[in-house]
């Protein structure tokens, strides 16, 4: 299956809704340190509900760590500065789909990992800044898992 990687997230709310993104299509969360909350606040238990002992959900201290666990990938990195838009890749399991803080995404340094394959973007209309983190992960999800036939689902 998929991995989504969050790379410092800052909002519980949106870690709780993709803890139950995993739990509901059985990909991998990884979230990379430092997390701007601790993962028993109850906002965060209450938008994951009862899906966290359903879903995979790693912590790294660092990306360097993060990577070292992932091994070779390929990695896709969110970003609203893309060209490439992210239904143009053809996704495979194993796959990283990469996403940054809020409110400000991923940051120069860390798309310029050598670790990144592609980057991509999720198209919106003109003037809007960005999709809810959650809600553009939940879209990158369900687009690799559609490109693989929704493999286990029901």
């Amino acid at each position: 299956m998929f991995r989504l990687l969050f790379y410092s997230p800052r909002i519980a709310p949106n870690t709780g809704n993709a803890i139950r993104t995993a739990a509901a299509t059985g990909c991998e969360l990884h979230l990379v340190e430092p997390l701007g909350f601790d993962l028993s606040e109850p906002k965060l238990r209450r938008a994951g509900l009862d899906y966290h002992d359903l879903a995979s959900v790693t912590v790294h201290e660092s990306l360097e760590q993060a990577w070292r666990v992932l091994g070779p990938v390929r990695v896709f990195a969110f970003t609203a500065q893309a060209t490439k838009r992210f239904a143009d890749v053809a996704y495979a399991p194993g796959d990283v789909l990469m996403f940054g803080p809020e409110p400000t995404g991923l940051d120069a340094t860390t798309l310029a990992d050598p670790h990144i394959t592609a980057r991509v973007r999720i198209p919106m209309l003109a003037g809007r800044r960005s999709l809810n983190l959650s809600n553009a992960a939940a879209v990158a999800v369900y687009e690799a898992w559609r490109q693989q036939g929704y493999d286990g689902s029901i």
